[in-house]
């Protein structure tokens, strides 16, 4: 299957200017400029005329609830699970999917079947073993087994720390789960990622710290979200990707968790680059499907809505459109950061051998026109 989309004003996500895409199957075989002899004749080549539109490298989203989250509240307060017809349209080609507080009524076997689901249509969609919990939950019996031997687990998470809803892991338990994340990552030819839900107590992200002082194991061999969930949680976030760190800021938000004081995305990571943390330490990631819960002081719940996986590219534009960021600045907090945070090396970036992952922009606003996954359109934006 070859496809040869002319006319794209490419951010790969480094500028590049009017170049023409070949796609060969599902990955990119060239890259021609305006001026270099096109393939018009081949046999089976279907030619798309993108008419000068920006073209970005399709969005790579960390934290996806694929399953479904929620049940704080009760049984009446889970949130659905992620439907293709959402999923496609959002400019988001790569997802990693997880479970979170419920590991009693969602499992690994139903979260491998969702992303089974959602990878049949035409999306990559990969997961982690685990849960917010300790000792882990498992689909073979432990999450080395798991990374070594399931395609879709690349790691291990989202693990609670600082949340009243974690098991209070200690430091060794923390250690002993890195490591047998990080072996099996290195056994299989995967990151082994250990991705770390961080709530708003008071210990921040101080246990990572003390793992990586007590330990062989680095500070980058995990991947700590909601940053941006308090001031007091984004500063120690900063502090955390200077000293090698990498920290993840999450898009979905609502009213309540504003008001009590979370940072937006976009200005979280307008400010980051401003404090001039090294922008390869930042990545944003949607926790779509989640729900975003708010309790009071002593803990009870209040209330929740379901996270989105559009706030990840409406994120984006807002980086883009109100704080001032170069889209090709922008582009990697959503894509390139985190397929490299993942050890995705075929996702994040337009080029020769990468997956033919791209999102094309509308002629005018923050919109989305087309969305290709793997070298198939996917999503067209409606002409009425």
């Amino acid at each position: 299957m070859l496809t040869l989309l002319k006319n794209a004003t490419l951010f790969a996500p480094e500028p590049m200017g009017l170049r023409h895409l070949l796609i060969a199957d599902t990955r990119i075989a060239a890259i021609l400029g305006p001026d270099d002899p096109l393939p018009m004749a081949w046999p089976g080549l279907t030619t798309v005329d993108l008419g000068g539109r920006r073209v970005i490298p399709g969005l790579v989203d960390p934290l996806v609830h694929m399953t479904g989250g929620g049940g704080e509240g009760g049984f009446g307060t889970r949130t659905p699970e992620l439907t293709l017809a959402d999923a496609v349209g959002s400019g988001v080609t790569t997802l990693v999917g997880a479970l979170g507080t419920d590991a009693l009524t969602r499992t690994p076997a139903n979260l491998l079947g969702k992303a089974r689901e959602l990878a049949a249509g035409g999306l990559t969609c990969l997961a982690y073993t685990g849960s917010y919990q300790l000792p882990a939950v498992t689909l073979t019996g432990s999450v080395g087994s798991d990374i070594v031997h399931i395609v879709e687990f690349i790691g291990v998470g989202e693990i609670a720390i600082s949340d009243h809803r974690g098991s209070q892991p200690t430091v060794q338990e923390l250690a002993r789960l890195a490591s047998e994340a990080r072996t099996a990552g290195m056994i299989a030819g995967k990151s082994g990622i250990v991705f770390i839900h961080t709530g708003d107590a008071p210990g921040g992200l101080e246990i990572l710290r003390e793992v990586a002082r007590t330990t062989a194991l680095p500070l980058a061999q995990f991947l700590p979200t909601h940053i941006n969930r308090t001031t007091r949680l984004f500063e120690d976030g900063l502090r955390f990707a200077r000293e090698g760190g990498r920290i993840d800021v999450t898009t979905s938000t609502t009213p309540e968790l504003l008001a009590a004081g979370e940072v937006p995305a976009s200005e979280a990571m307008a400010r980051a680059l401003h404090a001039r943390v090294d922008p390869t330490r930042l990545s944003m990631s949607s926790d779509a499907n989640a729900s975003l819960p708010h309790f009071d002081k002593e803990g009870r719940f209040l209330g929740l809505a379901p996270g989105r996986l559009a706030s990840l590219f409406e994120a984006l534009g807002e980086c883009v459109n109100d704080h001032g960021i170069a889209l090709e600045h922008a582009v990697p907090l959503a894509s390139t950061h985190a397929a490299d945070a993942l050890g995705l090396a075929a996702k994040g970036r337009l080029a020769v051998g990468q997956d033919a992952d791209l999102v094309v922009l509308g002629e005018t606003g923050w919109a989305i026109d087309q969305v290709w996954s793997l070298g198939r359109q996917i999503h067209r934006r409606s002409s009425e």
